[in-house]
């Protein structure tokens, strides 16, 4: 007899972004995200934070202040990294990413035809860049999901 008690491919993709998280400096805000094709294979993945070769204790990490004395035009985010780290089409693939993309995002995820995200949080609906983002979405015919984690041990159960 088969065990019951596995995790589910929502379940198991998500928590390959969320351990992918876990590598982001960021102290506000780590976002992980992970890429598979359409036979449920991880295709690629990624985390928020400084381009490969930056050293992280040169740059300030705040979110206060002068624009180019924040993280906000240093950092990549986890959506763009994993895109950057495929190493075969995105074309009709499905993106599984912590936090829902942003506009920014959303144009290298139309570009590279993702059709499917699935996001833990949404923390930004509401704000102009979200509506930019989901009308991108919309338009481009991509497929979207939220869904809750709960928390996976990895310790299997003999």
């Amino acid at each position: 007899m088969k065990r019951e008690n596995y995790i589910s491919w929502d379940q198991y993709f998500m928590g390959v972004a969320k351990l992918s998280a876990l590598r982001s400096k960021d102290p506000s805000t780590q976002v992980g995200a992970c890429i598979i094709n359409e036979d449920k294979r991880i295709i690629a993945i990624g985390y928020n934070g400084l381009p490969k070769g930056l050293d992280d204790n040169t740059f300030n990490w705040s979110k206060d202040g002068k624009y180019s004395e924040t993280k906000y035009p240093y950092v990549v985010h986890a959506e763009a990294n994993a895109i950057l780290n495929a190493t075969t089409s995105l074309k009709n693939s499905t993106l599984y990413v912590t936090l829902f993309p942003c506009n920014e995002c959303m144009k290298l995820i139309v570009q590279a035809g993702i059709k499917e995200i699935v996001f833990m949080s949404d923390k930004d609906r509401g704000k102009e860049s979200h509506y930019a983002s989901t009308q991108m979405m919309q338009k481009a015919m991509i497929q979207s999901r939220q869904i809750k984690l709960e928390t996976i041990t990895l310790e299997s159960e003999s």
